[in-house]
């Protein structure tokens, strides 16, 4: 079904980087002796604002690639900040990679084309609206914010700005993913009825156990900043810890969307009419009561579609994870561990030059930093990010309101209900504004 491989596209395979884990072994740009020979001109100087676990790993890709230099990290927390320009100082062999504290300092350089966002959900939109705004390039962590309106709003900024945006989807860098779209969206699974999609949820549990009285912040990290446009509540080690802040509404809507958002975009991707199609929307849901933690625990929707299509979107407890393309002649299934089909006929298949092709990447970092060049669209563009994510938003709003839904994609509101419409946008708090 391929062309042969590029030596880039040999390189991204080899590494596995941004595959399955998005935690990639790393072959040093040195290694390949490339990083001294790249003229300035072709290469994206980057500044990264969130050094956790995810951001860091999103680090370790992208400074081994001889077109991008990482000038500037960014983090609430000063032991993240240190152990991110140690990465890149042993990488590029000086010492010149600077740490900052607020994001704002980052956009404010002149010498930085773009950014990688990886701090907490609720940080996306105001950062990501700034970065356009400053006409930064810019590669997103999912989802994109914490409301529908959140959402909307990068995307305005980024189409009015014209700057590329890469959103952390990254499964559409997985070659499995794409070939079972490509199977779907070109019929040979027959008409498509029926889209199954879950993801992980009532699994994550929180580490933290102890009192959940107000405590001192710790030195070294900036608690206020870390909130952000969060409500104003006094630190404790449990609002922080991983995975506490995912199960936090504040910071978090919860890993229906959070989690959800990987499968949702492949089945969007597969089937377009999921996300352009006006639908009705079930969804019951138990919420978290643990500690601190008060967002979706476990969800069960149904998304029915004029001519009878319907996507069946659930925790990964009360279905298969990844996402199933079913029709009237077989189905394919993909997640993170493998691809897998009925008939089995169907994973030999060799695609027409008539057949629609998707956009093909091997490595999601490298695919943003190829778009950056090109000014052109990567392979998640931000519409498709905003798509997957408010489709696992506008479940959520169902299933808080025990209710069934009726959803217009084009308006991007519910129809005849006001108080669904109310939960499309939240307040900002701390004198932060979009």
């Amino acid at each position: 079904m391929r062309t042969p491989l590029t030596r880039r596209q040999f390189v991204a395979r080899a590494t596995g980087a941004f595959a399955a884990t998005g935690f990639p072994a790393i072959i040093p740009a040195r290694v390949l002796g490339q990083g001294a020979s790249t003229p300035p001109s072709k290469m994206t100087t980057i500044g990264f604002i969130g050094v956790g676990g995810r951001g860091t790993a999103l680090l370790k890709n992208l400074v081994a690639f001889p077109e991008a230099r990482i000038l500037a990290v960014c983090d609430a927390y000063q032991d993240r900040r240190e152990k991110a320009k140690g990465i890149v100082d042993k990488e590029y062999r000086n010492s010149d990679c600077a740490m900052l504290a607020d994001f704002r300092d980052v956009l404010a350089r002149k010498d930085i084309d773009g950014v990688v966002i990886a701090a907490q959900d609720h940080w996306h939109a105001i950062i990501a609206k700034a970065a356009a705004e400053a006409g930064k390039q810019m590669y997103c962590e999912k989802p994109l914010g914490v409301s529908i309106g959140q959402s909307r709003a990068i995307v305005d900024a980024v189409r009015k700005a014209g700057v590329v945006f890469q959103t952390g989807t990254q499964q559409r860098s997985d070659k499995k993913f794409r070939d079972a779209c490509e199977l779907a969206r070109n019929g040979y699974v027959g008409k498509i009825h029926t889209v199954q999609v879950a993801a992980p949820g009532p699994q994550y549990r929180p580490k933290y156990t102890g009192p959940m009285e107000p405590q001192p912040v710790p030195d070294g990290f900036d608690w206020a900043m870390w909130r952000g446009p969060a409500p104003e509540k006094p630190y404790n080690p449990g609002r922080v810890a991983w995975p506490d802040w995912y199960l936090i509404w504040d910071y978090c809507a919860g890993f229906i969307v959070n989690w959800g958002v990987h499968h949702l975009d492949i089945a969007l991707w597969g089937c377009p009419a999921l996300g352009e199609q006006t639908c009705d929307i079930e969804c019951s849901g138990d919420y978290r009561n643990e500690g601190f933690t008060d967002n979706i625990n476990g969800w069960n929707a149904t998304f029915t579609y004029p001519g009878g299509l319907k996507m069946l979107f659930t925790d990964a407890g009360q279905g298969e994870i990844g996402c199933k393309f079913i029709g009237d002649q077989g189905w394919v299934r993909a997640d993170r561990s493998g691809i897998w089909a009925e008939p089995e006929s169907l994973l030999k298949v060799q695609l027409k030059p008539s057949d629609t092709r998707l956009h093909e990447s091997f490595n999601h970092g490298d695919d943003w930093l190829i778009a950056v060049r090109g000014k052109s669209d990567p392979v998640s563009p931000v519409e498709a990010g905003h798509k997957a994510t408010i489709t696992g938003m506008a479940a959520e709003i169902a299933a808080r309101l025990r209710r069934k839904l009726k959803w217009d994609p084009k308006a991007e509101r519910f129809i005849g209900d006001d108080e669904a419409n109310k939960m499309l946008t939240r307040p900002m708090h701390n004198g932060w504004k979009l």
